[in-house]
């Protein structure tokens, strides 16, 4: 009797912790079905069809794929658009990754007022948000456009490939905007670094190992699905930006004569069609990395 009212109690408490889980999550769930999967639903609805407004009602003219095939064939900007953003998202992910790490490794350091550069570096993130970040960008506050203009750097682009002239010129003129984007994966960098234990580094120095080798050896493969993690957001974060080109210009054919809401929710799947390929080919490559690492 004493084992059935303790399995009841056992029962009872996990029914109940589940239950506060579900509660929890429960709240997300009903907002993602009401504002963003019936939105994707309707979107995508709107994508097979020529849409007309009026203003009485909205007409449907099913046109099944067509503009699907109108956006990737037809439509030399928006390809070019699309080979852009695929080209500058490649690029800007490593120098991100790679300068978030080098500040996650200084601010991890013991040195004064270490919380006031933590603030300095995190800073960017809120001006990047909103009508701030749109003024700046405006402006050229977010670029540095006259290096491409100087004599050595362009006999340098000159002498690239096609193919790499493109990513090496957005690197240089763009490279300010790329680091704005390094706040929160600083936080995440650190978080992981702080979670090492001291007597690895201790145990290494016995052993001989330098700063490099320890580099190499314990803190890179430790920050190894932190770099995923970074990796991912870094990609997400680059595709929703209100100065992306790509947005911009769905966004502006939304109303146009030539294009419509149908026209441009295609253009929109077709979009994030290609950040889910970009973000799978990044997660593969990562957790592969990180496997290695962790053997």
């Amino acid at each position: 009797m004493i084992g059935r009212s303790r399995s009841r109690r056992e029962i009872s408490l996990r029914t109940r912790e589940a239950l506060h889980g579900y509660g929890f999550i429960l709240i997300w769930i009903v907002g993602f079905l009401l504002f963003t999967l019936l939105p994707l639903s309707e979107t995508f609805h709107y994508s097979l069809n020529q849409v007309s407004v009026t203003a009485t009602h909205i007409n449907l003219d099913f046109v099944e794929w067509a503009n699907y095939s109108r956006a990737l064939f037809t439509d030399p900007n928006f390809v070019e658009l699309l080979v852009g953003y695929t080209v500058e998202t490649l690029v800007s992910v490593p120098i991100v990754l790679i300068f978030a790490m080098s500040i996650a490794l200084f601010l991890n350091l013991k040195f004064r007022l270490k919380g006031l550069f933590r603030v300095i570096f995190f800073l960017p993130i809120v001006i990047t948000s909103g009508p701030v970040i749109k003024e700046l960008t405006a402006q050229g506050a977010a670029s540095a456009p006259g290096i491409a203009n100087i004599p050595a750097v362009v006999d340098f682009l000159a002498q690239l490939p096609r193919a790499l002239r493109s990513p090496v010129e957005y690197l240089l003129t763009s490279f300010i905007l790329i680091l704005w984007f390094s706040g929160v994966q600083i936080l995440i960098y650190l978080a992981s670094l702080q979670k090492i234990d001291r007597s690895i580094y201790e145990a290494a120095a016995i052993d001989g190992a330098s700063s490099w080798e320890i580099f190499w050896k314990i803190i890179l493969p430790s920050l190894s699905m932190a770099t995923l993690l970074n990796a991912i957001y870094t990609i997400v974060t680059l595709s929703h930006f209100s100065e992306n080109r790509v947005i911009r210009y769905i966004y502006n054919q939304t109303y146009d004569v030539r294009g419509g809401i149908g026209y441009a929710s295609a253009m929109a799947f077709i979009y994030f069609g290609v950040m889910i390929i970009l973000l799978a080919a990044v997660y593969f490559f990562l957790m592969q990395w990180a496997k290695r690492e962790s053997k």
